[in-house]
């Protein structure tokens, strides 16, 4: 298992212009707070062609926060880009523990499909929390792609092949606290 790390950006022309990286309103969780420092925090770039992959990408992605305003599906490009706000888990388990996020943006090209479980796209301001992302094969090489969030919410992408990309946005900020699993999914980090 390999995971890219030299990979092209987001398509700036599309992509880019609808994921908001300016701050927002303190206090919704997805973007630093007014007067608390940001410090860097180790930038990732993923590009995921196999299962070993996703499971790195799933790795860096769990606990996300994604505003359902931020899950783009863009059916004639078979593209779905969702931004999110990604916890630092290597942070948190140092020695000495940071508790940071980092705008990140998640693309999946060659998509054939996109559905949803419990989530409604209406509801823009609601924000979900990404658990994992797994894949499995129908008829190789394509196959299914199933985000699952917290609450039995999910995505799934009936996809050609997997194609996928996670690379952060800019800087990190301070997180208010280290995110908990209570009665629900365990902890998938391993």
């Amino acid at each position: 298992m390999v995971a890219k790390l030299a990979i092209a950006g987001l398509d700036p022309a599309i992509d880019r212009k609808r994921i908001d990286t300016r701050v927002k309103p303190a206090g919704d969780g997805m973007e630093p707070r007014n007067g608390r420092e940001r410090t860097p925090m180790e930038p990732v770039k993923f590009v995921a062609l196999d299962q070993d992959d996703l499971a790195v990408v799933s790795t860096h992605v769990q606990d996300a926060l994604v505003k359902v305003s931020e899950i783009m599906w863009r059916p004639q490009e078979r593209r779905l880009v969702i931004a999110l706000s990604r916890f630092d888990w290597p942070s948190a388990e140092a020695p000495q523990p940071q508790f940071r996020r980092c705008q990140s943006a998640l693309r999946f090209e060659r998509v054939n499909s996109c559905k949803c479980r419990s989530v409604n796209p209406a509801g823009k301001d609601a924000v979900l929390n990404l658990l994992a992302i797994e894949f499995s094969e129908t008829d190789p090489p394509a196959g299914v792609i199933t985000l699952t969030f917290s609450g039995g919410k999910a995505l799934r992408l009936e996809v050609e092949c997997l194609e996928a990309e996670l690379s952060d946005l800019g800087p990190s900020w301070p997180a208010a606290a280290r995110p908990t699993h209570v009665d629900e999914t365990p902890d998938l980090r391993g």
